[in-house]
């Protein structure tokens, strides 16, 4: 069964870190970092609703001009979130240009920023229209570790530390409605946008008598059916997937913990893995995890799987050394544990 959430990292373990997370079914997708994004199509780009930075050192930030490059012009609502410092940096950012000849959009394109601190979230807003020129003051929430929620999923985060505060981030899905491809035959549909409005209405957990209208279309029937109907026929509800997205963050007790719970039993872990364990001293110095550690941190989570990533250009050509070190520290922490691990 396909999962809601399909994951991929946007470059190679080598290069900028960056998460493309679209959504099955759905023309949406979310990204965490924003490194280089020259890999991603102006399709890819177009599809994200929401953007989650860890920190905004360049190799994780970069790609902001190119993203904004392509949806200014478009009628969107971009949600962005970083850590202790981003508002600033977007600004700076958006300051940067000239917005003389943005009055001559018919669509106009909004960003909704959330700067996340250990105990508060700062949001503003800023439009094209006005040359992006800030919308009122900053408003603060209180903050529990919960960036973003709508009925199907949650973006949590943790406020770790690099040089700099830098967020560890997770996404969970509520619950997760396989569809039935013998159901969709069976009732002559096709998959297409209102499967996100099916979905909708059963984590909205709505009447199962309410009318769901289908339209007809090219390989469709369309129809109106209730939502007890269509959940018999094409919906198997499984539990939901979870991911969770760590790097740039340095070994310590308050660390592992807060990784550890943050991550707990994630379907998939990516992680990085600067460095081998020899070189852990250079690790800490410069607040990075090693590949030792890496394995360690996903078996402490109970995470099913594990990705490794954004490697030292030191390891060029010596990839499978990370890997390996990596699995062999999983395993033997899983067995410490006295579990077993999944590939």
């Amino acid at each position: 069964m396909p999962s809601l959430f399909q994951p991929r990292l946007v470059n190679g373990p080598f290069e900028d870190p960056g998460l493309f997370i679209p959504f099955q079914f759905e023309r949406r997708a979310m990204l965490f970092d924003l490194g280089d994004l020259s890999r991603l199509a102006p399709r890819e780009l177009l599809k994200i609703s929401h953007v989650f930075v860890t920190h905004t050192h360049m190799d994780h930030f970069i790609g902001f001009d190119q993203l904004l490059r392509c949806v200014l012009g478009r009628q969107k609502d971009l949600c962005l979130y970083g850590p202790t410092g981003f508002i600033d940096n977007v600004e700076g950012k958006l300051a940067g240009y000239s917005w003389d000849l943005v009055d001559r959009f018919t669509c106009r394109l909004a960003l909704h920023l959330t700067e996340v601190h250990a105990d508060r979230l700062l949001r503003r807003s800023y439009h094209c229209g006005d040359g992006f020129a800030g919308a009122g003051d900053r408003v603060a929430q209180p903050f529990d570790g919960r960036l973003h929620a709508e009925p199907g999923l949650t973006v949590d985060a943790a406020v770790l530390q690099h040089s700099i505060p830098c967020l560890g981030l997770c996404l969970a899905e509520r619950f997760h409605v396989n569809i039935l491809k013998t159901g969709l035959e069976e009732l002559g549909l096709a998959p297409g946008p209102w499967i996100a409005r099916f979905k909708a209405a059963l984590y909205a957990q709505v009447d199962p008598q309410t009318e769901f209208s289908i339209e007809p279309g090219p390989r469709e029937a369309g129809g109106t059916f209730t939502v007890e109907h269509l959940t018999r026929k094409l919906a198997r509800v499984t539990p939901g997937q979870k991911i969770a997205y760590i790097t740039d963050v340095g070994d310590s007790a308050a660390a592992r913990e807060a990784i550890a719970a943050l991550a707990h039993d994630a379907d998939q872990l990516f992680i990085e893995a600067a460095f081998l364990d020899r070189e852990r001293e250079r690790a800490a110095a410069t607040h990075h995890l090693t590949a030792r550690q890496a394995g360690e941190l996903a078996a402490l989570a109970h995470a099913r799987r594990f990705t490794l990533f954004h490697f030292s250009p030191r390891y060029e050509g010596r990839a499978v050394e990370l890997l390996l070190e990596a699995r062999a520290s999983y395993d033997r922490t899983l067995a410490r544990l006295g579990r077993t691990h999944q590939r």
